[in-house]
C-alpha cells in the first residue's frame, strides 16, 4: 500500500515569518488631538528584524504654531525647542523613506497613521497603504482584562518590565513599544502564530469568512493599479487602488479590517478584478473616473464628480452671484458644498458690492423696490439704491478682474478692513473677517490654478521612477490622456512619442476648466507640484496671472496660524 505525502506548502501560502519582517514602530508627539487643525512636534521610529534593531529616526518638528502650555507639561517640548526645527513638509519625505516597505508599528495606531496620512494629503505624497499593526488592538487580543486592566503604553511597559520607561517623548515611546511588541509576539508565538500573515488574521476583526475568500485575490499581478470587488450580479462594490494589486487585495482577508462596512462588502464579494497601471497617476486617474461610473456602494468619496458647486455672474444688466453646478467662464470654484460655496459667496459681498439676492433691476427701472435682505439690513450691495448700469459696472469689473488675476484690489481693501475692525477692539467680528477672507483667497487659488492646467492644450511630464526609469503623463485640458513608463536603459523620448500618438483625444468644454472633472485636474496638479516632476514640454506656456491670489498664500498661512493659535477652548 502506498500512500502519497502531502503537498508541500509554498512559500507565499507559508506567508513572511515574523522573524524575518521589518517593523518600522513610530510614535508622534503633536499639539492636539486632530490630525487637520494640530500639528506634529515630533517624530521618533525604530526599524527592527528579528529582534535587531536596524536604525533609528528622531527629530524635532517646527509645528508653525503655538504648543499649548497642558502639552508643554506633558510632553516637555517647549516653543523654545522646535523653533529653527525642520518643518513637517521636510522631515514627512524622510520618515517615508526610512518607513518604506516596512510595517508600520504604532501604540494606538489610527492616532500616529492619522496624522502621517493627514500630512501626505496636505503636502502631495501618495499614502503608500503599508500594512500596519495597532500593539493597543494586539494586547487587548492577547491579555486578560484581569492580567491586563488597562493598554495604555505606561501600563504595558510596567506589565512586562521592559527597560524603557515611556515619557511621552517620540523615540522613547518608540523604544517602549519595540519590547512590548516583542513580548506581544512572544504570547502569540505560543498560540501557533508565526508568520505576519497569520498574525493580521489573528486580530479579532477578521472574520472566517474574510480568510476564506482569500483565494480572490490569487489570480491578481504584483503590478500598480486599480482594483474592484464585484458582488454576486456583477455590481462594482467597491473600488480602489494599490501600488501592488494582490498584496493590497489579500489585506482585506488577512488584516485587521476594522471598517464593518467592509467587511460586509468582502463577504458579499464573489470575485475581484485587477486594472494594471503604469504608475501610481494613472491608477488614481482611473479610481476617479471608474467611482463616477459605478458609483460602488462601499465607497464613500470621490462618486460624485458633478456634485461641485460654482459662483458665476448672472447675464443680466445689474449682475447678481449666483450658486450653480454647471460653471460658465469666469465662474468661482470649484466648491465640494454648498457650505464652503455660500462662505466664499460673504467673503465676496465683503470684498466687491455684488448683489447676491433674487431681486431682478432692469435697465429700465433702475431703481427697483429694495429686496427684503436689504431692508434687514443683511445686504451692502448698490442695487438696492438708484444706480444706474454704468454706475453698478465698476463693481462687475473688480470681481471679474479680482477671479481672472489681474488685480486684488477687493482682497487689499478686505485686509485693510480688517486692520479696522482690530484698532476698534471688535474682535470677534475681525476674526469673522478674517476667516472669510482667507477662505476666499484659498478658493481664488485653488481655482486659478486648476484652470491654468486645464487651458494647456497638451502637456507631457516626467517623474523618475526610484529605479533609474521614468513615469510620462500626457496631460489634455486637465485630463490625463495618457501614461506610460520608460524603465532603466530605455531611451525615453520614443516611449514619450508613442504615449503622445496614442493618447486619447480631448475636446475642450465650457467654464474654467474646460469640461475637465475637477477632482481628476487636482490630482494631476498634485502630480505635477510634487519634487522631482520635470516638464518634456508644452504646446504653449503654462503661465499664472501676475495678480493671482496665490500671491497673498503667506497671508493665509499667517492668518490660519493665528487662528489656530487662539482658537477658543472647547465647552
Amino acid at each position: 500500500m502506498t500512500t502519497t505525502a502531502p503537498a508541500q506548502l509554498s512559500f507565499d501560502e507559508l506567508g513572511t515569518p515574523l522573524r524575518d519582517t521589518t517593523f518600522v514602530v513610530f510614535d508622534l508627539e503633536t499639539t492636539g488631538g486632530s490630525n487637520t487643525e494640530d500639528a506634529v512636534t515630533e517624530i521618533g521610529a525604530v526599524k527592527v528584524r528579528g529582534g535587531e534593531v536596524l536604525g533609528t529616526f528622531s527629530t524635532l518638528v517646527d509645528p508653525e504654531r503655538g504648543i499649548p502650555p497642558q502639552v508643554v507639561a506633558l510632553t516637555g517640548i517647549t516653543q523654545f525647542m522646535v523653533t529653527g526645527a525642520p518643518r513637517l513638509a521636510t522631515v514627512l519625505p524622510a520618515f517615508l523613506e526610512f518607513a518604506a516597505g516596512a510595517v508600520l508599528v504604532a501604540h494606538n495606531s489610527g492616532f500616529d497613521v492619522g496624522f502621517i496620512k493627514a500630512a501626505c494629503e496636505r503636502y502631495g505624497y501618495r499614502w503608500p497603504k503599508p500594512t500596519v499593526v495597532c500593539t493597543v488592538k494586539l494586547a487587548r487580543r492577547v491579555l486578560s482584562r484581569d492580567e491586563a486592566p488597562s493598554c495604555r503604553l505606561s501600563a504595558l511597559a510596567q506589565l512586562f518590565n521592559v527597560a524603557t520607561t515611556p515619557n511621552h517623548r517620540a523615540l522613547t515611546d518608540a523604544q517602549a513599544t519595540v519590547e512590548v511588541l516583542h513580548h506581544l509576539l512572544e504570547r502569540v508565538g505560543n498560540l501557533g502564530v508565526h508568520s505576519l500573515e497569520e498574525l493580521l488574521a489573528y486580530l479579532p476583526e477578521v472574520t472566517p469568512e474574510q480568510r476564506r475568500k482569500r483565494n480572490l485575490a490569487a489570480h491578481l499581478p504584483s503590478e500598480p493599479g486599480v482594483y474592484l470587488f464585484r458582488g454576486p450580479n456583477e455590481e462594482v462594490l467597491y473600488v480602489g487602488t494599490a501600488s501592488d494589486l494582490r498584496r493590497r487585495v489579500r489585506q482585506y482577508f488577512t488584516a485587521s479590517e476594522g471598517r464593518r462596512r467592509l467587511r460586509e462588502m468582502v463577504a458579499l464579494a464573489v470575485r475581484v478584478d485587477g486594472i494594471v497601471c503604469a504608475h501610481p497617476l494613472e491608477a488614481e486617474v482611473r479610481e476617479l473616473r471608474l467611482l463616477t461610473a459605478h458609483k460602488p456602494a462601499y465607497n464613500r468619496k470621490s462618486k460624485n464628480q458633478a456634485g461641485w458647486w460654482w459662483l458665476t455672474l448672472t447675464d443680466e444688466a445689474f449682475p447678481r452671484l449666483s450658486l450653480v453646478r454647471t460653471p460658465r467662464e469666469g465662474s468661482i470654484g470649484p466648491f465640494r458644498s454648498r457650505r464652503l460655496a455660500e462662505t466664499a459667496l460673504d467673503a465676496l459681498l465683503d470684498a466687491v458690492p455684488i448683489r447676491s439676492c433674487s431681486q431682478r433691476i432692469s435697465a429700465r427701472n433702475p431703481s427697483g423696490t429694495p429686496c427684503a435682505r436689504f431692508e434687514m439690513g443683511r445686504c451692502k450691495a448698490p442695487c438696492a439704491g438708484r444706480q444706474t448700469v454704468p454706475e453698478y459696472a465698476p463693481a462687475v469689473t473688480a470681481l471679474r478682474n479680482l477671479v481672472a488675476g489681474h488685480d486684488t484690489t477687493p482682497l487689499r481693501t478686505m485686509a485693510a478692513g480688517l486692520d479696522v475692525l482690530s484698532d476698534v477692539h471688535r474682535f470677534e467680528d475681525a476674526a469673522t473677517h478674517r476667516d472669510r477672507l482667507a477662505a476666499l483667497i484659498r478658493a481664488l487659488d485653488r481655482g486659478q490654478r486648476l484652470a491654468g492646467l486645464a487651458a494647456l492644450p497638451q502637456l507631457v511630464a516626467a517623474r523618475p521612477d526610484g529605479e533609474g526609469g521614468w513615469q510620462f503623463a500626457v496631460v489634455r485640458h486637465g485630463r490625463l490622456a495618457s501614461a506610460g513608463v520608460a524603465k532603466r536603459g530605455i531611451r525615453p523620448m520614443p516611449v514619450v512619442d508613442a504615449l503622445v500618438a496614442a493618447a486619447e483625444t480631448v475636446v475642450p468644454g465650457e467654464g474654467p476648466l474646460h469640461g475637465a472633472p475637477p477632482e481628476e485636474t487636482a490630482v494631476i496638479l498634485r502630480w505635477l507640484d510634487r519634487p522631482g516632476t520635470r516638464l518634456v514640454y508644452c504646446d504653449q506656456p503654462w503661465t499664472s496671472p501676475a495678480h493671482a491670489a496665490g500671491s497673498w498664500r503667506e497671508w493665509v498661512e499667517r492668518a490660519e496660524a493665528g487662528r489656530d493659535l487662539y482658537r477658543p477652548p472647547a465647552h
